[in-house]
C-alpha cells in the first residue's frame, strides 16, 4: 500500500531544545569552539543555540566536548544525538544515524531535569523512525504526546503528527484486515484532538486521511473541507497543511469516491465533476 501522506507528515520537523541561556546573551560565534575559559553552563547553551539554528556539525562539535564534564555530561550527548538525528536526516549516512543513537544511549536521565527528559523521549523515538522501526518508534511517540506541549507551542502537534506517521508507515507492512483497528485509532485520536484544540494540522490532516483508508470517503472528504476552513486558525493559516490537503482530495479521495460511484456515470465524469466542486470550494474559503 502507497503511504497515505505525501510531505507534511512524512518529513519529520526538529523540535527546539530548550535555552539554558538566552540566546541573545551569547552572541554569535563563527565556530563551534568557545574559549576554554567559558562556564560549561555557558556552552552548553552555546551547543543548543547551534542546534536550534541548525548548525548540526557545530552543535554536536561543540557539544561532545561538554561530554567530559560531570556537570554538562547528559546535556551534552542529549544535544549531541539530537543533532545527529537531523544530520542524518540531511545526509541518510547510516554512520550519522548510528552515532546519534549511540549518544542518546549515553545518556544517563537521572541526570536531566524533566524538560530534557522529555527530549530525550522524543529522541528515541525519532530515532526508532529514522531507523524503521516504526511500530516501536508510535508506542514511544504515544507516551509523549500529551506532555509535548511543555516543549513549545508546536511541539504538542508535531509530536501528534509523528505518532501518526508512524502508525501509518507500521500499518503497511500488515494484510489491510489488520490495518483498519490501527487508523481506527488514527481517526479517534485524531478526533479527541481536534475537539481539544481545532487548530492541529496533524488532527485535521490525519481524520481526512484516516478516514480514506478506512472506506468512509464521504467522511474523508467532509473531513478534508473542514480542515481546509480550519486552516485559518493555525499559524502558518493553513500554508504547510493545505497543499497536503489538496493531494489527499485530487490524488485519493476524488478518484476513489468517483469508483465507487461508476455506476451512475463513468469515473472519468465523475472525477471532473468533484474535481470542480474542490475547487469551488476553495475558491469560496
Amino acid at each position: 500500500m502507497v503511504s497515505i501522506k505525501l510531505q507534511f507528515c512524512q518529513q519529520l520537523i526538529a523540535l527546539s531544545l530548550g535555552m539554558g541561556v538566552a540566546a541573545g546573551v551569547l552572541g554569535a560565534t563563527p565556530g563551534a569552539v568557545f574559549a576554554a575559559d567559558q562556564a560549561p553552563a555557558t556552552r552548553l547553551a552555546e551547543a543548543r543555540r547551534l542546534y536550534n539554528e541548525a548548525r548540526y556539525d557545530a552543535a554536536i562539535e561543540l557539544a561532545t566536548t561538554l561530554t567530559t564534564a560531570a556537570a554538562t555530561r547528559q546535556a551534552a550527548w542529549l544535544i549531541a544525538g539530537r543533532a545527529g538525528l537531523e544530520r542524518f536526516r540531511q545526509s541518510a549516512r547510516p554512520e550519522d544515524l548510528l552515532a546519534a543513537r549511540e549518544a542518546l544511549r549515553r545518556v544517563d536521565p537521572a541526570g536531566l531535569d524533566a524538560r530534557d527528559r522529555l527530549e530525550l523521549v522524543v529522541g528515541l523515538g525519532e530515532a526508532l523512525y529514522l531507523e524503521e522501526s516504526f511500530g516501536p518508534a508510535a508506542e514511544v511517540f504515544d507516551s509523549v504526546v500529551e506532555r509535548a506541549g511543555e516543549l513549545g507551542p508546536r511541539a504538542r502537534d508535531q509530536v501528534l503528527d509523528w505518532w501518526a506517521t508512524a502508525l501509518d508507515r507500521h500499518a503497511q507492512a500488515m494484510p489491510p484486515a489488520n490495518q483498519l483497528p490501527i487508523y481506527g485509532s488514527i481517526r479517534e485520536t485524531m478526533a479527541r484532538e481536534l475537539r481539544r484544540d481545532p487548530s492541529s494540522a496533524a488532527a485535521s490532516y490525519w481524520s481526512a486521511a484516516a478516514a480514506r483508508v478506512l472506506g468512509d470517503l464521504d467522511g474523508a472528504y467532509a473531513a478534508a473541507m473542514a480542515a481546509w476552513v480550519r486552516a485559518q486558525l493555525m499559524a502558518d493559516r493553513g500554508a504547510s497543511l493545505k497543499p497536503e490537503l489538496d493531494r489527499l482530495v485530487l490524488q485519493g479521495i476524488v478518484p476513489e469516491r468517483a469508483r465507487r460511484l461508476a455506476g451512475e456515470g463513468s469515473p472519468d465524469q465523475i472525477i471532473t465533476k468533484t474535481a470542480a466542486e474542490w475547487e469551488a470550494f476553495k475558491a469560496r474559503w
